[in-house]
């Protein structure tokens, strides 16, 4: 690849963006709701609310709420719920994943959180023994509410550490110290939950290999299941981007160098490199779900078991928070600042029938495969052949050349019937990735930069 040409691009977890989505009109809940029927599906739950606002976040979160704005939402979210339900029921849907995101859910008081697990519990059917997941961070992991979690059957907590430098937190806009990461770390490894990761971030300005690694060398001291290394991105809306206006430099090449190391590291220590992200401790066997029905069985250096995803169900409650049913994905309008994100928290709390679909996007057919291409290839073991031509009835290096380019320059391999990412592909997800979104969503996310993007930012590029 070219030196000039930037690695870091788009973080690309899901497609399309939310920025692609637009106001919709006569579009409601029980029309598109065939895709839930039965087992199987996710449910995921926003909590929006956060201690203080991270530099580089540009997530839907709010900060300064108190006890009375979070009961007014949970009161809201039991209102979606009980709609919601009213359409499940017939179709018999059971979720086999809960997730819990924010924000930070941990923000909530004890009574809170065991009011909004019972209202979903009361609201919603779950398999025998579902897989539930939630976010935290340092200051809000106490004893009591990990009593909390505890008793509920979490079986996943993810706690965003970022670094074990206060330097490095400090200009990160983390308001925890290294040392309540390491206290709140160390209470949390001893509830014993079935799954802990732990999340890092890399790129920082300063921020050294020799630190990074620092970082990473006293997180496995908990043997953590898994470890999560995020590149540093700074995007409209986020507090930092006043810090590039001014002159801050993101070195794209110090971060590579860091990932390079950092990955290195983790496989060495037995973690299984899954994404470009994710790091799965396989030596103890930690963190590794058992094979679901239909997976592909790991081979002897422990490879990830196929999942597909491509299709995967997830409907979300709260605001926020993103629903998928098929050809129709729908949100509250993406915000980032505190004014915009608690406008959108308003109207959510005002809304009277949740079950009409005000905002979102409508797929085409070309787009699901898009969606499905870029779902698969960037997590091992990458997009299955076999499934792709009995889905498409066609090769995806016929519908998408620029693969066939990949696989010429060493990015791709095919490997037992999947196209999987090299090593050198997987450190360039963020810039592959993004190729394959199509002009129309890719118009789409454009025109939204340009009616949010701040004036001392316009013209300026950002890692």
């Amino acid at each position: 690849m070219e030196h000039n040409t930037t690695r870091y691009v788009q973080y690309m977890y899901s497609y399309p963006h939310k920025t692609a989505y637009r106001p919709l009109s006569g579009v409601h809940l029980q029309d598109y709701a065939h895709p839930l029927k039965g087992k199987g599906h996710s449910l995921y739950l926003h909590i929006p609310f956060c201690e203080t606002k991270c530099g580089y976040c540009n997530l839907f979160s709010v900060t300064g709420q108190g006890e009375g704005e979070i009961e007014a939402y949970l009161k809201s979210v039991g209102r979606q719920g009980s709609q919601y339900q009213d359409i499940l029921a017939p179709l018999g849907t059971e979720f086999s994943v809960f997730t819990i995101g924010g924000g930070t859910p941990l923000l909530l008081t004890e009574r809170q959180l065991d009011q909004m697990f019972s209202m979903v519990r009361n609201y919603h059917s779950f398999c025998r023994r579902p897989e539930i997941i939630l976010e935290t961070a340092p200051n809000q992991t106490t004893r009591e509410k990990l009593k909390v979690l505890k008793e509920a059957g979490v079986t996943r907590v993810s706690m965003g550490v970022q670094s074990f430098s206060d330097q490095e937190l400090a200009l990160l806009g983390r308001r925890h110290s290294a040392a309540a990461a390491r206290a709140s770390l160390k209470r949390l490894m001893s509830f014993d939950f079935p799954t802990v990761n732990v999340d890092f971030i890399y790129g920082i300005p300063g921020q050294t290999v020799s630190s990074l690694i620092t970082s990473l060398q006293e997180a496995l001291s908990y043997e953590p299941g898994e470890i999560f290394l995020y590149p540093l991105y700074v995007k409209h809306g986020a507090r930092m981007e006043k810090m590039l206006a001014e002159g801050m430099v993101l070195d794209e090449w110090a971060a590579l160098r860091q990932y390079q190391e950092a990955a290195g590291f983790l496989q060495a220590k037995g973690y299984r490199q899954d994404s470009m992200r994710r790091f799965v401790q396989t030596r103890k066997g930690a963190g590794e779900a058992e094979p679901t029905e239909g997976s592909r069985v790991g081979a002897a250096d422990n490879s990830r078991h196929f999942q597909d995803c491509g299709f995967h169900t997830s409907l979300a409650l709260g605001c926020g928070g993103r629903s998928y049913l098929g050809t129709l994905h729908f949100c509250t309008p993406y915000a980032i600042t505190q004014s915009g994100c608690l406008e959108q928290i308003r109207e959510y709390e005002a809304t009277e029938d949740f079950t009409e679909i005000r905002h979102g996007i409508l797929l085409s057919e070309e787009e699901l495969r898009r969606r499905y291409v870029i779902r698969h290839l960037l997590i091992r073991p990458g997009l299955p052949l076999t499934a792709y031509q009995s889905q498409f009835g066609t090769k995806p290096q016929e519908d998408y050349p620029v693969i066939q380019d990949w696989i010429s320059r060493g990015y791709v391999v095919d490997q037992d019937s999947f196209l999987s990412l090299s090593h050198e592909g997987m450190a360039l997800s963020d810039y592959l990735g993004p190729q394959l979104i199509s002009p129309w969503i890719r118009g789409r996310m454009e025109e939204w930069e340009r009616m949010h993007q701040s004036p001392q930012m316009r013209g300026k590029s950002i890692l």
